[in-house]
């Protein structure tokens, strides 16, 4: 039995892009996460969600 092997598909993005994109995603995270240890902006949030209703 003679079966075709098997191909994997081809990745477009580089590895160091996919590094970079990685790494820029991290470091949103943790601005939007150093934004919440400030008070007044979590005041901020809340009169801006509060405002919705």
């Amino acid at each position: 039995m003679n079966t075709p092997p098997t191909q994997q598909p081809a990745t477009s993005v580089s590895p160091a892009l996919r590094w970079l994109a990685w790494a820029v995603a991290v470091l949103v995270c943790l601005a939007v996460f150093g934004m919440y240890t400030v008070p007044d902006f979590m005041v901020m949030v809340a009169d801006q969600v509060w405002s919705c209703f």
